[in-house]
């Protein structure tokens, strides 16, 4: 058995791709519930604005049955690189898309996407095989039923990406609670209800 070297996020080195969700495409994503998809979604979004992640957006044909790209994520990043892909289905073979990655100067990729098999697999092997590295942000990316998720998540991972969900990236990109006990505390309060429970309990005994 090989000693494997765990190589963790890092949020200076970290760039963030939402790629594909879009208004139709989201309608395709029963692997699970469509709010809380979309909680997932934007939960990783605050994510990227908390630690001031460069953040890349794309859409896949978006004139066709694709639709646009969801309205929150417009308003979240007005300032971030937004690539409207005239055609290409596997976003990394877009120009723009990958100069706009390589301009960050960042090799650590934290991707999402809609649908997980293609929009999100079909990027994640493509960096993968230039050298990049790839965390697959599972529970914000989304497909038609868990066998294909189970299938794309097999295939990104033999190829050497890492399956993360948003939470366990929140913390990797923390690292340590005196960071900033606050900040990440209510932003994980936000998205996951029970984690208020933890927060209040936390502001009565620092009240005290």
């Amino acid at each position: 058995m090989t000693n494997a070297t765990y190589n963790r996020l890092n949020k200076d080195d970290a760039v963030v791709l939402l790629v594909d969700h879009q208004t139709g495409l989201i309608s395709l994503v029963q692997d699970f519930s469509p709010s809380e998809f979309k909680n997932n979604v934007l939960a990783l979004a605050d994510l990227a604005k908390f630690f001031e992640l460069p953040t890349i957006l794309t859409t896949s044909f978006e004139q066709g049955p694709n639709g646009p790209l969801v309205p929150e994520l417009k308003e979240m990043f007005p300032d971030a690189p937004y690539i409207p892909r005239p055609g290409q289905i596997n976003a990394w073979d877009n120009e723009d898309f990958v100069k706009a990655i390589k301009a960050t100067g960042r090799k650590q990729l934290i991707i999402a996407g809609v649908v997980t098999d293609v929009c999100v697999a079909f990027p994640t092997l493509s960096a993968l095989a230039e050298g990049f590295d790839v965390f697959v942000v599972t529970d914000a990316s989304g497909t038609f039923n868990e066998t294909v998720q189970q299938a794309a998540w097999n295939r990104m991972t033999q190829a050497g990406a890492q399956m993360m969900n948003w939470f366990s990236v929140a913390c990797e990109l923390h690292r340590d609670w005196r960071n900033d006990i606050e900040g990440l505390g209510n932003l994980l309060s936000q998205r996951i209800p029970n984690y208020r429970n933890l927060m209040n309990s936390y502001s009565a005994f620092t009240a005290k």
